[in-house]
């Protein structure tokens, strides 16, 4: 098919042409600075067209109806003297407001409306209401873009009213929505408007709350429940909008001369990820947990994890190496050490079934050699 986008370097654009790229189909990809003669053929050979170009931040007010209902009716001619395409608008809920950027969006709708009655092509008007995620344009396409862009650069946000309500979708699904619709499956209503869901409903404090959350996480070690979708989906707007000189950051590092102990991700009720180095020769550990339990995966070097029951003198021995990954199990009520046997560094990455709290470390010494023997 000849996919005609307009708007299509916007944040809408850009998000749906990726999602188009392998389907095999020829996009006709046009902005404001596409030439005429460039859009009245993409209009021409159109076999479906997304108008998602718009205006929403004008120098004056006339901007609104010269960008939004002047162009969308002058698309359509074009349209309807080539091969009448259905087309898909991306419009807006300020449509249902009495203001001059609602008022020209309602007047783009009834042009599409116009066209769908004139030449029988398929039309689907949406309403989309606040859409965020990654390619959003900060002061410009929203708050929530700001938000996320001065956040992850430790600039401060201004919020007017913290309990003001947004009804927001995930860039992710509209374009989901808008495949649907290409195949000819939108959702649409009895009003006939098509819709793009979820929408998630938060306040601006919230959204502002959460953000914060994020941005300390690199410090608190802190992963984000993100259980809920809207906050899997919030954080991955975020960090999105991280600089392009900060992706990389160093957590603490615990280090002497048996090698290191890195925390790298505390994950509430699902535990802690670390990283242990451990020197040639080196052994560590001989400790055992009450309930606490532990997953060891060797990715770099060779050794033995051994393990011990406080009531038998047998001890157990798991060989370890980097060439072959293995997941050992480390199960409360048995004392553990985890040894070096090769000639370079030990490399474990290490999971914990709850971050260490030195209030409650459920951490007891105990040798894993039997009193008085050496470990095998």
């Amino acid at each position: 098919m000849n996919l005609l986008i307009t708007g299509a370097n916007g944040f809408m654009g850009k998000n749906l042409r990726m999602a188009l790229q392998g389907r095999g189909d020829a996009l006709f990809a046009t902005d404001i600075d596409t030439p005429a003669a460039a859009l009245q053929r993409a209009a021409r050979e159109a076999d479906f067209v997304f108008h998602l170009a718009g205006v929403n931040r004008p120098l004056n007010e006339a901007e609104y109806h010269t960008g939004n209902a002047g162009f969308t009716e002058t698309l359509l001619a074009m349209l309807a003297a080539g091969r009448k395409p259905p087309v898909l608008l991306s419009g807006s809920t300020q449509a249902a407001l009495a203001n001059p950027y609602g008022q020209s969006k309602l007047l783009a709708e009834q042009a599409v409306r116009a066209y769908g009655e004139c030449t029988g092509a398929p039309v689907y008007c949406y309403r989309l209401t606040n859409a965020f995620g990654k390619w959003s344009r900060p002061n410009y396409n929203s708050a929530l873009a700001t938000f996320c862009f001065n956040i992850a650069r430790g600039l401060p946000v201004t919020v007017a009213d913290p309990d003001k309500t947004l009804r927001l979708v995930y860039i992710d699904d509209i374009v989901t929505e808008f495949l649907r619709a290409l195949e000819g499956r939108p959702t649409a209503g009895k009003d006939g408007l098509c819709h793009a869901g979820p929408e998630h409903e938060a306040t601006l404090g919230q959204i502002v709350a959460l953000l914060n959350v994020f941005h300390e996480s690199r410090e608190t070690l802190a992963l984000p429940d993100q259980r809920d979708p809207f906050v899997r989906k919030l954080y991955a707007t975020y960090q999105s909008f991280l600089p392009e000189d900060g992706f990389a950051y160093a957590p603490v590092s615990h280090a002497d001369a048996r090698g290191s102990f890195t925390e790298l991700l505390r994950m509430g009720g699902y535990g802690q990820v670390s990283v242990n180095v451990v020197k040639p020769g080196v052994c560590k550990g001989e400790h055992w947990h009450h309930t606490k339990h532990e997953k060891f995966v060797v990715v770099a070097g060779s050794g033995v994890i051994r393990f011990r029951s406080p009531f038998s003198e047998t001890v157990l021995a798991y060989p370890v190496n980097g060439e072959s990954i293995t997941v050992v199990d480390i199960p409360p009520g048995f004392t553990h050490n985890i040894e070096n046997l090769g000639d370079c560094d030990m490399v474990t990455l290490m999971w914990a079934s709850e971050p260490f709290d030195p209030q409650r470390p459920d951490t007891w010494r105990l040798p894993v050699a039997p009193q008085g023997r050496d470990t095998p």
